[in-house]
């Protein structure tokens, strides 16, 4: 079979058919703020917002400054790797160089926050990519995040807003002052999701061995 008519085959699970991931947002958007944090993350700035799952810290996953000045912001061991946000199955299929079948199977079905970590990513700043040269990805399907990475045009790095070591963000007071000096944005906005967690994480290899990290 020709490479061609491999990835055909192995896109169509999720072309053509709608997709939650794929369908404009019906739901009221703070405009306003979404353009200036994407003014911020423009400029090379450090973000602090609401994600699909806890508070979060972001940036522009292509600007290799940017990830530096977020690691040194949660004073996180620069070999831990960060997760990646996109808003579509395009542009994860723009970052990695071949998305496993299992995997457009997977997130096809998936419901709930998932990290996927592929082999082979692209277009990424390199110090976002983990030692072992993979990346950890979520297609997200949360409004709020899907409006600015889809006004950025690239995906943004999502790690949670907290010290290393320190409280995971549930709440926005649960921040630390710390931590909110440092930021360069700040979206005040609250979580609208119930049952707040970290996403699930499981690695999909082009080997096809799938390990799952956190249910």
């Amino acid at each position: 079979m020709r490479n061609s008519d491999r990835n055909k085959n192995r896109r169509a699970p999720v072309k053509g058919k709608p997709s939650k991931k794929n369908i404009e947002p019906q739901v009221e958007l703070p405009r306003e703020a979404i353009n200036l944090a994407v003014t911020a993350l423009k400029k090379g700035q450090t973000l602090l917002y609401p994600t699909d799952t806890i508070y979060g810290l972001g940036c522009d996953a292509t600007n290799y400054d940017a990830i530096e000045k977020l690691y040194e912001i949660k004073g996180r061991d620069t070999l831990k790797a960060l997760i990646v946000l996109v808003d579509s199955f395009q542009m994860l299929d723009s970052i990695i160089e071949d998305v496993p079948d299992m995997a457009w199977e997977v997130l096809k079905v998936n419901k709930k926050p998932l990290t996927i970590i592929y082999d082979r990513p692209k277009n990424v700043a390199e110090n976002v990519i983990a030692e072992d040269g993979t990346l950890a990805v979520r297609v997200t399907n949360d409004p709020l995040c899907r409006s600015i990475i889809h006004k950025l045009r690239k995906p943004i790095v999502s790690t949670s807003a907290n010290l290393s070591k320190h409280k995971l963000p549930i709440h926005f007071a649960d921040i630390g002052e710390e931590l909110l000096k440092r930021v360069d944005h700040i979206m005040d906005i609250p979580l609208v999701q119930k049952n707040i967690k970290p996403s699930s994480i499981m690695k999909i290899s082009n080997n096809g061995i799938i390990k799952i990290i956190r249910e």
